[in-house]
């Protein structure tokens, strides 16, 4: 069945179904109960499945996720939810030294299926601590996979297949997308939804092949609509797993087209896009026709609200890249 969800609806839907089919999902994190969250992702959960199953928790991200740690231990799967992006940082030496490591440190003996949902990147007039894109520090750390849900259809059933997985996961929801509309297939089931960890081509295209992931993919299918108007056709591929990255869709599409555009609202310094990059640049060396571009956040701490729309990569500024691509 076919129905039509916002991305924040649709991981609300696929939560209500991880806890109706597994006993041992448990939702932590602050205000997520009674609330509903501050962006009421996990509106009536508590109402429907009780205080011992959606927690609210003090506000103390270390806390949540080393509580998360002791639950895995014993059998459960608990998915905790950052409230900000910028609040995971108390948590980082959690996430970093327990999560990430516990699985390889018992020589496999404790898996650690955790999922940590953070509301990521800005868009929504807030200042720093609640518009930053941290992706980077999780996807260089061995022992995590990143995800970056850009519709509802997908955030339905990544957040069920995380849960599901006996990997330690880092959930990133684009917040300022968590409004925008689009079908959700509630039939699939788990074994036919879309391959959890593959890229896949958003919009096909023959002239320029654009990479992005999370909020950036709506900016970017947008430019492809404008660039047609021009007589130029964009290759959209979304990313959707960050760590690890599934690059044989941008390969196969840079070779066609030559040319190779990345997007994402992080600094660009030492960002995601510089190894995509690295990798295009290895294995399709041959085929480019131009150097690889990025399209990216400044490296500069997040600005205030009045700044934002300078400060985040827009369509204007993705169409720039193209046209710099072919003046070579």
């Amino acid at each position: 069945m076919s129905q039509t969800s916002t991305i924040g609806k649709a991981i609300n839907l696929g939560l209500r179904r991880a806890l109706e089919d597994d006993p041992k999902v448990v939702l932590m994190g602050e205000d997520i109960g009674r609330l509903g969250g501050v962006f009421r992702v996990t509106d009536a959960l508590q109402k429907d499945f009780g205080e011992d199953r959606v927690i609210d928790t003090p506000l103390a991200e270390s806390g949540i996720v080393g509580t998360a740690v002791g639950l895995a231990m014993r059998g459960y799967r608990p998915v905790c939810e950052i409230q900000f992006d910028g609040f995971v940082y108390p948590a980082f030496d959690q996430i970093v030294c327990q999560v990430a490591k516990m699985h390889n440190r018992s020589l496999g003996t404790i898996p650690m299926p955790i999922v940590i949902r953070i509301p990521w990147g800005g868009g929504i007039g807030a200042v720093e601590h609640h518009s930053e894109s941290p992706e980077a520090y999780f996807c260089h750390t061995a022992g995590l996979k990143v995800l970056a849900p850009s519709n509802p259809n997908d955030a339905y059933w990544m957040i069920q297949q995380a849960i599901a997985s006996d990997d330690p996961i880092i959930f990133f929801e684009p917040k300022r997308r968590y409004h925008e509309k689009g079908e959700i297939d509630t039939d699939l089931g788990l074994a036919g939804a879309y391959p959890l960890h593959a890229s896949r081509v958003a919009r096909p295209g023959s002239d320029v092949t654009v990479v992005a992931y999370g909020p950036m993919v709506r900016t970017c299918l947008d430019a492809a609509v404008a660039a047609e108007a021009d007589g130029r056709s964009l290759e959209v591929i979304d990313m959707r797993t960050l760590s690890p990255l599934d690059m044989g869709p941008v390969y196969e599409s840079v070779r066609r087209t030559g040319r190779l555009v990345i997007a994402h609202e992080a600094p660009g310094n030492v960002g995601l896009g510089a190894e995509i990059a690295t990798r295009v640049m290895q294995e399709c060396f041959y085929s480019l026709e131009a150097p690889v571009l990025r399209v990216t956040g400044y490296d500069t701490p997040y600005p205030q609200s009045r700044l934002e729309e300078e400060f985040l990569p827009d369509l204007d500024r993705v169409l720039d890249a193209v046209d710099r691509t072919f003046a070579y």
